[in-house]
């Protein structure tokens, strides 16, 4: 319910979710690039640098969902203001870290602030704007994903060089605080469209527990424990599915799964396309600084030309979703991202620059025009009372598909590589995994192509 001036709330509305869009990335990528500061401050090795990283994205998966729900019970402004006040707080502690441990307590805390955010911010879009503008303001939010994850490594490197990798955080603390203060200032009304039902604890345990399971199994590839690790989760997860279609109010509605085609279908379309791409990032920059031997600068200005193209035309498909039905420009960007990665397959050591930059714009060009089309077609597919629910689960297939990508790259550059540092010797098995991981991705790619065009219409 909007109380007060309807244009203001709108516009308060849009700068409040696209700021939560803007702040997860900017973290994960900003941070990404302190972390060899941060290990030689504490004086870590490798597996425990790498929880700095993996902590906030763990919570963050866990928290989408159960967070997205009780923001449809009790109230999506007071979730987010929740959210940006536990972020800020976590960012500030963050900063004052005396020892690695604390670092990583803390950047679990800013998982669990941006879990919140992220599955309200987009939820609260919805309910303040009418069907027919959805997919533009969609695609701004959309959009600052991108300009999050390319800005993150300048930014980021930046500050780190000059400043410390503390005053990352420290940066965040502010922003979060301005944000929490305009929300109570200028942000009128309140939307909680399930506020008569009951939240099913249990069921947010047993979802927590198995997706930690299968995000921790995943990220620990290709060991033999996690293997056993990915099962156990698996098992949990089918405790939870009949967990949840035995009680009345459950924390995830599997019935949206199973009774929603265009629900289900757009989920798993998102899942699938962040499976084929995000690894494509780390694969390219590793192929950029040790065989084509540029600098880490050199290789992260190059890399942003994929999230420019994003953010530049996440907008535009957007809006354009708000006619043409979301499932064509999403199958079509699907398929524009395939066409990336596939020309991607033939780098080698004597590929120009200009062709490497022209796939990623290609690959940037499709995952713009899939990434809002979809978003739109998955928050149109629900009941208002399940708008927090439906942004919350769009929020996990993004982490789950992200876990999963890097553990395809990680396992087959294990099998090929093993666990040797990498060395001019071993250059010619690093490209050729690089080929096999980006074969592996096309084939994802192609695949969702058809979930994405078998979903069915989003406007009768």
């Amino acid at each position: 319910m909007i109380i007060g001036n309807e244009s203001s709330t709108k516009k308060t509305a849009l700068i409040v979710a696209t700021t939560g869009s803007f702040i997860t990335p900017f973290m994960m990528s900003s941070v990404n690039v302190a972390l060899p500061a941060i290990q030689k401050y504490f004086s870590i090795d490798a597996v425990l640098l790498s929880w700095v990283a993996t902590s906030y994205l763990l919570a963050a998966g866990v928290s989408l969902v159960p967070f997205g729900r009780l923001a449809d019970i009790y109230g999506r402004k007071k979730m987010l203001i929740i959210g940006f006040t536990i972020l800020s707080i976590s960012s500030l502690f963050s900063a004052l870290a005396t020892s690695s441990y604390m670092l990583i307590i803390f950047r679990a805390f800013q998982g669990v602030g941006s879990g919140m955010i992220y599955g309200t911010g987009m939820a609260i879009l919805v309910s303040v704007f009418p069907p027919n503008e959805r997919g533009k303001v969609l695609g701004i939010s959309v959009s600052a994903v991108y300009i999050g994850l390319s800005t993150g490594p300048f930014i980021g490197g930046i500050l780190t060089q000059h400043f410390t990798w503390r005053s990352l955080f420290l940066l965040n603390f502010l922003l979060c605080i301005a944000i929490v203060i305009l929300i109570l200032l200028k942000l009128k009304g309140e939307w909680a469209d399930a506020k008569e039902e009951k939240f099913d604890i249990e069921g947010a345990f047993l979802y927590g527990a198995t997706l930690i399971a299968i995000i921790y199994g995943f990220s620990n590839l290709p060991s033999y424990d996690s293997i056993w690790i990915i099962l156990s989760g698996c098992i949990g997860l089918i405790i939870f599915i009949m967990w949840e279609t035995r009680i009345k109010h459950p924390v995830f509605e599997v019935y949206l799964f199973k009774n929603n085609k265009t629900f289900a279908l757009s989920n798993l379309a998102a899942l699938i396309h962040y499976s084929s791409t995000f690894g494509v990032t780390f694969l390219l920059s590793l192929y950029l600084q040790y065989i084509k031997a540029y600098n880490p600068q050199s290789a992260g200005t190059i890399l942003m030309s994929q999230p420019i193209m994003m953010a530049l035309f996440s907008p535009f498909a957007g809006k354009l979703s708000d006619k043409i039905e979301p499932r064509i420009i999403a199958s079509i960007g699907m398929g524009i991202t395939s066409l990336g990665i596939l020309f991607l397959t033939t780098i080698s050591e004597s590929t120009g620059l200009i062709y490497i930059i022209a796939c990623l714009m290609l690959l940037g060009f499709g995952f713009a025009l899939f990434s809002s089309p979809n978003m739109n077609a998955i928050m149109s597919s629900v009941e208002k009372k399940f708008l927090g629910l439906a942004s919350g689960s769009a929020g996990t297939m993004r982490v789950l598909g992200q876990i999963f990508s890097m553990g395809v790259a990680t396992l087959v550059l294990a099998i090929f590589m093993g666990r040797k540092p990498i060395t001019k010797e071993i250059f010619p098995s690093l490209l050729y995994s690089i080929h096999i991981i980006l074969f592996i991705f096309v084939a994802f790619c192609f695949m969702g192509i058809f979930a994405s065009l078998s979903r069915g219409k989003v406007r009768k």
